[in-house]
Order: C-alpha cells, then structure tokens, then sequence
C-alpha cells in the first residue's frame, strides 16, 4: 500500500518564503473590483457641488480638508495594486486636463462592478473587456462628432482672452469644489487668465498664475494682480520705487566675497586696527555705487544680503528684495526680463530687467511687496486670496487650480458640453441603443457601459439629498427622443429636480469629459484582464516597537 502524500502548497517550491499568490479560481477577479469599489465610493460621496469634504491627515500629520479627488488620492498610501491602476489613471487625469479626475474613479469603479455581475452569468472578462472597448470607441465618437447635442453643436469658446467667456467654460469646475462662491472665484481667475493669455493661446502657461494666500477678511476681499506679490517685505528701507524701474538679479549672496581659506592678521598699533576694516568697506562700498551707477534701482538677491552691504544700498536708494526659493526667483526674471547674474557687480544693459512699480503694501495686517505691470499684457498675474482659516485657503487654491486648468485644456479644444449629468444620460440613452444594434455576447458588456454612465446623475443627486433612483428615470423621459440638455438641479429650485444645464450655464470640457472616459474604460478592462497577483513580501526586517521611557532617565529602575 502505498503512503498518502498530503499535498503541500501550491508552488511551495517554486517561491521565495513569504510569497502570496491570488488565482483566478480564487476569485482574484472579484477581490480586485470589491478594492476599486471601495475607493471609487470613498471619493463618491465628493462629487459635485453639494460633495461632501474628506479629513485626510498624511504620513506627515498634516491635515487637508477637501472634496477634491486628486488631492485625497495623492494624500492616501494605497498599496492594493488593483486600486493603484485606477488611482494612477485618475492622476493621468488629473496631470493632463487638471480636471474630472474623479470622473475617471467612479466610472472605472461601477463599469467593474457592473462586470462583476456580467462574470455570474458567466461571460468571460475577455469578452466584458471587448464590448467596453467597442462601447467606449462609440461614445468618444459620438462625443468628438458633436451629433449628441445638435443644438450644441457650435457651443464652444471662440475668445480666450474674453472674461465673459472664460467664466462661462471656468465656473462649473470651481463651483463643484467652491459651490456658492463659483461666479466669484471665476470672474477672478478668468481676470487673472485675460491678462497672461499670449497672442497664440497654445503657448499659455499654467504656471503664469500664482496665488498668494493671506490670512483674515473674507474671500469677498480677494483681488487680481498684474505681476507677482511676495508674503514678505523688502530687506533695506527703501519699500517702493517708482516707474520703469531698472532691476538686477543677483543668485549670489549680496556681501563681501569670503576667503577660501583662513589666515591670521597680525595689528601692530591702533592705527593698525582701525584702518583694517576700511578696505573692505571701501571695496563694499565702490561695488554699490557701480550698481547705483548704471542705473539700478531695484536689487533682487537669491541668497542672504550682508548686513554692510544694506548699508550702502539704503544710502544709494537701491530697494533690495531677497527670494528665498530658485523657482520664484526664475519667474521673477521672467517677469521682469533680466538675467540671474551668478556674481556681484554691474549687469550689462541687456542683463537688466525693467519693472512698472514695486511697492509694499499691507493687505490684512500682513506686509506684501507687490512688483506690478501696469500694461496690457503682463508676464504674470497673481491672485491673492483672502480666507478665515489656512484649510479654506487651500481649498479655494485648488479650485482656482482647477479653473486655471480647465483653460488649459481649452487651449486644445475649446467645445463643451452640458453639465448636471446630462451628457451622460444623453451617452447611456445611445449607448444602450447601439448595444441592441449589436448582435452576439458583446451587446451585454455594451448595454452595462451605457448603464454605467447613470452613476454620474445618481450620485449628483444622492449628495444633494434627492430620490436618486426617481431622478435617473425623469432624466431618461427628458432625454427620449428629443435633443435634451436636461440635467439634475441640486438646488430643487422647481420640485422636480431637474434643471436645463445649457440655459443655466453648466458646462463641462468636451476634451476632459473624452479623456475621463478613455482614461476610466481603459483601467477598467486592465483590472479585468488580471487573472493572478504574485506579491513578495515587503522588504526590511520588523518593526520594533518603541520602548516606553518610565520617568527620568537618571532614576534607577
């Protein structure tokens, strides 16, 4: 008789201690989407403008109140490698159009659900995999056609340097984040936007518009600035120069150079003593005449000024203005048009910069100095933003982060599309009807990706406190047959529930909304077409716990 052998684990032999391995049969497929699930109803609840906040406090213990997705993605350490696909496709997102990032979370997320039930019935996630492909081909063309909303089909912005126009692209982004304060958070950045934008717009710059944030007052108080505004005051006495001001920038250290190397100095008598400073004076002094002597007014040091070298620059009237950070100090060239020079002594006339005024002000108890361009067309332009506390002042930063991107990617494409959830009633309505066209399995993954859009209305009106499920079925009646651009009012101004996006100005990126749902179906059908995950076993040795310190170090135990 021969010995039973039990059977050892799979692939024992075949790893490394500690491996763990996750197979199809063990239902490695639905364990992936119960983790995308998971995320996408974390950030669920933050859609929209009535999206509830999030208290994320990071690795650091910094706390960031927010509804806004990029940045509670960014700030949680996910390590389920099914989950990062989706987060990774949703910073894509978030990296290319600045906007929709959570777009792309909740449709990957409730495209897998969806699958989940298609994989009971027994469908094979190649098939699933290819009726979403063939599904999200439909919609993007649908989409890029114009042939969803023909009454829209010339909607889009012609004049990016028109504020009226930028507000109507800019607001529905702010207003899902900064919901109440939209029209006047975005006629600020469309002023800030009109003022930076360049003769061709492809050539805009995100980076163009700053914020600065200053504590106290209320956001009513926020203003628009031509140029760039610093949180602190120049160094010297001197705090404003007047027009057409010629300015220097220096990397270096404004101070007397210092030796290598040290020596010793031997002082015979008191003479001796006092004479020995006077060189150095001497030389400190010529260095700054030469600067005053071309015509500098405005000295901008990248590193520390020395406390002699204040002295004489005072007395020649120079204002001196330090930058802390390499970054600042390169778009403060930019805006002034001078050359960083990595050494002391007088620029070269094409070396120098030219600024309109600089001057400090006091905005809220707080010293700014602001370097201003009074033309047209500036190089720069900061908002400075007013707010009770740092968390709200952070929040308003991202959703004017937000609005500046969205002008960003209508620099690409300049159309849009209706808000409120109207485009993707409109796209579920068609893209159920072509997967009745289509004949064979795949008409069962098309009909589940049209349904999949519904998520976006249902979700806009579960945070508004709505009957969801009442809702969804009104918009489909609204939207049959005829052209419709009804979408969900959160507000319930009427009772029913719905509003008409164009006529109430709530408008999405055509480009966004087309990048959302490639980036979101192509994560999707990754996570589907995973069958096994092999994880090692993290690296380093265990964690020994803190010992606890009873009492002073000193006592005896």
């Amino acid at each position: 008789m021969s010995n039973l052998k039990m059977p050892s684990a799979p692939n024992s032999g075949l790893f490394k201690q500690g491996y763990q391995t996750y197979q199809a049969e063990d239902g490695a497929v639905n364990r992936n989407i119960a983790a995308v699930r998971e995320i996408s109803s974390m950030v669920r609840t933050s859609v929209g403008p009535c999206g509830r906040n999030k208290i994320v406090v990071n690795h650091l213990q910094k706390i960031f109140l927010t509804s806004d997705a990029a940045t509670i993605l960014r700030e949680l350490e996910i390590v389920h490698p099914a989950a990062k696909l989706v987060v990774m496709a949703s910073q894509q997102q978030e990296t290319e159009m600045g906007d929709a990032s959570n777009l792309v979370l909740i449709l990957a997320g409730e495209l897998l659900s969806l699958a989940e039930g298609l994989l009971r019935l027994g469908l094979n996630p190649s098939e699933i995999s290819q009726g979403y492909e063939m599904a999200k081909n439909f919609a993007v063309d649908t989409l890029e056609k114009g042939t969803l909303f023909k009454n829209l089909a010339n909607n889009q912005i012609t004049d990016l340097t028109d504020v009226d126009q930028l507000r109507k692209a800019v607001s529905t982004a702010i207003g899902s984040k900064q919901y109440g304060s939209e029209q006047f958070l975005s006629g600020l950045v469309a002023e800030a936007v009109s003022y930076v934008m360049p003769k061709n717009p492809r050539y805009f710059n995100v980076d163009n518009v700053r914020v600065v944030k200053i504590m106290g007052s209320s956001l009513e108080a926020s203003a628009v600035v031509r140029g760039m505004v610093f949180a602190r005051e120049p160094e010297g006495s001197i705090k404003k120069v007047g027009t057409k001001s010629k300015v220097g920038v220096f990397s270096c250290p404004i101070d007397i150079s210092t030796t290598e190397t040290k020596g010793t100095v031997l002082l015979h008598n008191a003479k001796e003593m006092l004479e020995f400073s006077k060189g150095e004076e001497a030389q400190l002094e010529s260095i700054v005449k030469e600067l005053a002597d071309s015509g500098l007014r405005v000295v901008i040091a990248g590193a520390g000024v020395g406390e002699l070298a204040l002295h004489y620059l005072n007395r020649y009237g120079i204002l001196v203005f330090k930058v802390g950070s390499k970054f600042d100090l390169r778009r403060l060239c930019r805006v002034v048009g001078a050359t960083p020079l990595p050494r002391l002594g007088a620029p070269m006339p094409e070396e120098m910069g030219v600024i309109d005024v600089v001057e400090t002000i006091e905005i809220g108890g707080d010293r700014v100095t602001v370097f201003r361009q009074d033309h047209e067309q500036t190089r720069t332009s900061t908002i400075v933003v007013r707010g009770a506390t740092q968390n709200s002042l952070d929040d308003i930063e991202r959703a004017i982060d937000d609005g500046v991107n969205v002008v960003k990617a209508l620099t690409k494409d300049t159309h849009l599309l209706p808000g409120a959830g109207a485009t993707e009633i409109a796209l579920a309505t068609q893209i159920v009807a072509f997967g009745e066209r289509t004949p064979g399995l795949l008409q069962h993954a098309i009909k589940k990706y049209g349904e999949a859009f519904e998520v976006i209305p249902r979700t806009l009106a579960e945070n508004a406190g709505l009957d969801a499920t009442d809702l969804v079925s009104k918009l489909y009646a609204a939207h049959a047959g005829t052209e419709s651009t009804i979408g969900v009012d959160v507000d319930d101004n009427d009772g029913t529930g719905l509003l008409d996006a164009a006529q109430n100005g709530i408008f999405d990126l055509l480009a966004a909304k087309k990048s959302a749902i490639q980036l979101a179906t192509d994560a999707a059908t990754t996570v589907l077409s995973v069958d096994q995950i092999i994880m090692a076993k993290r690296a380093g040795g265990p964690v020994m716990p803190k010992q606890q310190s009873t009492g002073n170090w000193d006592q005896d135990d």
